[in-house]
């Protein structure tokens, strides 16, 4: 089964970040199979199980020096994600946030603390939520679900799951 993972705050080959070839070396090691990186932002496709990508945080931070969380979906559930909210006009202002914080109620409390960062939450389930940003070129889910989770999260733009679906079509 091929699973998607995403390093939080990792920008590949930026100053003071980890490299592609650690990145990669660092998934290796830790036993999954055939890692690809998908762009420079800390985003890998691999095989095997997904409790090897939490494995491989370590090996990443001992290796490199930076400790990151990692979270991962099957590439199918994103494919699922990508398939719901990928057709819609304003795809282009939606976000994917992985998270380690259950699943976060939809309500009128968790949609005002979005509204003050200019995003709407649209869905929700166990570790991952999608929001809406008000403008484009925004990227505001990040602090909304780590303020309402209490938990790290890191977030992609829907068009970039988009283009990873499209490279890595589901078996």
């Amino acid at each position: 089964m091929r699973h998607v993972a995403f390093v939080r705050n990792l920008n590949q080959g930026q100053r003071g970040h980890v490299t592609t070839a650690d990145l990669v070396a660092s998934f290796v090691d830790a036993g999954c199979h055939d890692p690809v990186p998908f762009q420079s932002n800390g985003t890998v496709v691999f095989g095997g199980d997904a409790e090897r990508a939490q494995d491989a945080a370590p090996i990443l931070a001992a290796r490199a020096g930076v400790k990151r969380e990692v979270f991962t979906l099957t590439l199918d559930e994103l494919g699922d994600i990508v398939s719901d909210h990928g057709p819609a006009p304003d795809a282009d202002r939606r976000e994917l946030t992985l998270h380690d914080g259950g699943s976060i109620v939809i309500d009128a409390a968790t949609q005002a603390e979005a509204a003050r960062r200019r995003c709407t939450l649209l869905e929700s389930a166990e570790g991952w939520s999608v929001t809406l940003n008000e403008r484009d070129r925004e990227s505001n889910a990040t602090p909304v679900i780590e303020r309402l989770t209490g938990a790290p999260a890191t977030s992609r733009g829907l068009p970039t799951l988009i283009r990873l679906v499209a490279r890595f079509p589901r078996a």
